[in-house]
Parts: C-alpha cells; sequence; structure tokens
C-alpha cells in the first residue's frame, strides 16, 4: 500500500493478513483505505463490495432464532449456543476493572486502557461463530431465517439492580446484525417477527399463559401438557411467525389482478 505523510508519500508499505483477507481484498476491494492506529498498533480499513447472492424467493420453511442471555441463541433446528461461557468472561472482566479502578495507580490505569476493548472483542468474536452456524444451517437446508424485534427491549423490560449489568452488556443487536449480513452474502431470506407472546404460547396446540413457563428453562403446557425447554419452545414459534410474515410479504407483491 501507498499512504501520505507529512514528508510525503510513502509507497510499497507492506501490511499483514489472514489468506482469506487476502484473497478478499484482491477480488472485492473498492475505494481508499484508511490507516488508524489503536492502543499503538496500526490497521489498515479497506471497504470491500462482495456481491450479494439471489435470494431463495421459495424457503423450505424457515429456522426461528430464540435470542437469551442464559442461552445466547436457541435455533428450531435444535441448535443451542449456551451463555455460560461468555457470562463467566464478562463477570471476571468486571471484578478485574472494580479492582484496578479501586487502586487507581497509573499502572492500573495502563492496565485497564489495554484491557479496555478485551471484552468487547471476546463478545464479537462469540457473536461471528453463532451467527455463521446458524446461516449455513439455513444455506445448506433452504430454509429462511426469522429473528425477533427486540427494538428498544432495554427499555420495555423492567429487572432488579443486579441484573441491568447482564442486560445492558447483551450484545444481542450486534449478533443480529452479524446474521443478517451473512444471510444477504448467502441468498437467505431473513424476516423479523413480534416477539409477543413466543415464550408463553405453546408451540404443539398454541395455548397461552403466564403459567405456561415454569421456569427460565422449563416450558410446561397447562393445556395439552406438552414439556420441553423454553427455549426451544420460543424458537419453534419464532420460526412459525416468520413463515407467516414471509407468506404476507410476498402476497403484498403480487400485482392485484387488472
Amino acid at each position: 500500500m501507498s499512504i501520505w505523510t507529512v514528508a510525503g508519500r510513502l509507497k510499497n508499505v507492506r501490511f499483514a493478513c489472514s489468506p482469506d483477507a487476502l484473497k478478499m481484498l484482491r477480488e472485492h476491494r473498492k475505494g481508499e483505505s484508511d490507516l488508524i492506529e489503536r492502543d499503538g498498533v496500526f490497521y489498515l480499513l479497506s471497504v470491500c463490495d462482495v456481491p450479494e447472492k439471489p435470494v431463495n424467493e421459495n424457503p423450505a420453511g424457515f429456522v426461528g432464532v430464540d435470542l437469551g442471555i442464559v442461552n445466547i441463541a436457541t435455533t428450531s433446528t435444535g441448535y443451542r449456543a449456551a451463555g455460560r461461557g461468555l457470562n463467566r468472561h464478562r463477570e471476571r472482566q468486571l471484578a478485574l476493572r472494580k479492582k484496578l479502578q479501586s487502586k487507581g495507580t497509573k499502572s492500573a490505569k495502563r492496565l485497564l486502557k489495554k484491557r479496555s476493548r478485551k471484552e468487547a472483542r471476546h463478545a464479537t468474536n462469540v457473536n461471528h461463530i453463532i451467527s455463521k452456524h446458524i446461516v449455513t444451517t439455513a444455506e445448506r437446508t433452504g430454509s429462511g431465517i426469522a429473528l425477533e424485534d427486540l427494538t428498544g427491549i432495554r427499555s420495555r423490560v423492567r429487572l432488579r439492580k443486579d441484573q441491568r449489568t447482564s442486560l445492558h452488556s447483551w450484545s444481542f443487536q450486534q449478533l443480529g446484525q452479524c446474521i443478517e449480513y451473512k444471510a444477504r452474502r448467502a441468498g437467505v431470506p431473513l424476516v423479523y417477527v413480534d416477539p409477543a407472546y413466543t415464550s408463553r404460547q405453546c408451540s404443539e396446540c398454541g395455548h397461552i399463559d403466564r403459567g405456561n413457563r415454569q421456569s427460565q428453562a422449563t416450558f410446561a403446557c397447562r393445556s395439552c401438557g406438552a414439556l420441553m425447554h423454553a427455549d426451544d419452545n420460543a424458537s419453534h414459534n419464532i420460526g412459525r411467525k416468520g413463515e407467516t410474515v414471509w407468506t404476507a410479504g410476498r402476497e403484498s407483491r403480487v400485482p392485484a389482478t387488472p
């Protein structure tokens, strides 16, 4: 690469990247690149214009994805990404931050700055792994993906003070964005559905009751007696809502009969 400096343009400056990133740059780079400095390390940011596959207009059903804190993502295909490891990582980082902040020394402040984005990087990596698995499964089975529309959930949900940290550090929006752009690249249809009653409605008989949700993990229908994991039940409800939304959207695009 070449960059402008106060001493003029520097040409043939080498940079390092992964083989996949190098292939992406060779095939799809578009426009100029930006050189940034973060914590003493320089990074080269380049825009790549990757063509999207045509969207599958006739999906064979929809994979419902239930997002949560205990389980980051649960799909109607049986995949469950447990949040235990990520939550423990966040708790360790929070305890370490408190310890360093209480010291207040120069070395403690340096270490705080060094570790400031470690938790975010870890969560981003986890979200990429989860989203890749979900999109790959949908692409392989010719299915679409249905996600909950969680806009404004942080202001709607009422929690105890000790639960607020978990909710506000929950990176569900980033996970949704990862799934969305990966789905576009793979040509997988994606819809957002209303999350109302997905955790209270029985995916077997359709009965809605607050008492159906026995605990965080257990769903027991008071009407038909169906017993299953609560997140699995919610994911099936989300998948069905996704089919309904997709069908309604396709019908609305059909031209009126003259």
